[in-house]
């Protein structure tokens, strides 16, 4: 069977027709901030730029790209059999450290395993060039037509001469069903301070993006606030309520 954009498989229907019956047998807090349908595009941008193997600086024990690994492979999984995924990634590129934006695929069906796999071979490198990947996603999604999501996944500045502030006004202007959301993994200032080697307060320029398009943004430090992040973000309610309770029966 054919399945068009923005449609589901037939064996997502029963899921989403009792969504309020679910949530009620599993007694679970339901993800906030997230869609209330999995029915939307999403597209993952995810910074592979130099900085995610940073270690032992703004105190960073281990490099960000080995838990941004941990929580993706938790997460991604559950929520690609239930929406279509694609992913852009922004670092790599050989000698051209800001000609760095890599659309790796528009979203698709069970796209678990692809995605997995590419930040598994993921070598960080590079400038951050966040702004022009995120017009890519948009432009993946056909943002003036139709409604999608966006979740950036950055550790901080745009270093490759892009304005995310203009790129979030123009999307609201024009294309209000485009929901970007920013998901600020380990994000430290330009200065460190050894009072505050890990300032919960430093935010990425990136943040704009989703206070201007209706999105969250939301700070993780760990790879359990990654998750919950990444779940926030991407999820629907029914999926947050069913992993819930999955992972408190397991603890």
């Amino acid at each position: 069977m054919l399945v068009g954009k923005g449609t589901l498989p037939m064996r997502v229907f029963p899921c989403l027709a009792s969504a309020a019956l679910v949530a009620a047998m599993f007694a679970a807090p339901t993800v906030t901030g997230a869609g209330e349908s999995c029915t939307e595009d999403a597209m993952i941008v995810f910074d592979g730029s130099g900085s995610m193997a940073e270690i032992g600086y703004n105190a960073i024990g281990v490099p960000r790209i080995s838990e941004a690994r941990t929580a993706m492979r938790r997460v991604i999984p559950s929520i690609a059999t239930v929406r279509r995924l694609g992913l852009v990634i922004y670092g790599p590129s050989g000698d051209r450290t800001c000609e760095n934006t890599d659309l790796r695929f528009s979203p698709q069906w069970q796209a678990g395993p692809r995605i997995i796999a590419d930040v598994d071979a993921l070598r960080p490198a590079g400038g951050t060039s966040l702004t022009e990947s995120v017009r890519r996603a948009a432009e993946t999604l056909d943002y003036t037509r139709q409604p999608g999501t966006v979740v950036l996944v950055t550790d901080g500045k745009e270093t490759c001469g892009g304005a995310p502030c203009l790129l979030a006004d123009e999307i609201a202007a024009v294309a209000p069903g485009l929901t970007v959301h920013v998901i600020g993994f380990k994000v430290r200032s330009d200065h460190f301070d050894w009072a505050k080697p890990d300032d919960p307060g430093v935010t990425t320029v990136a943040r704009c993006l989703a206070d201007r398009t209706g999105g969250r943004y939301v700070s993780a430090e760990t790879v359990d606030q990654l998750i919950g992040a990444l779940r926030t973000t991407l999820g629907c309610n029914v999926l947050g309520a069913l992993e819930a309770r999955s992972e408190h029966k397991l603890r």
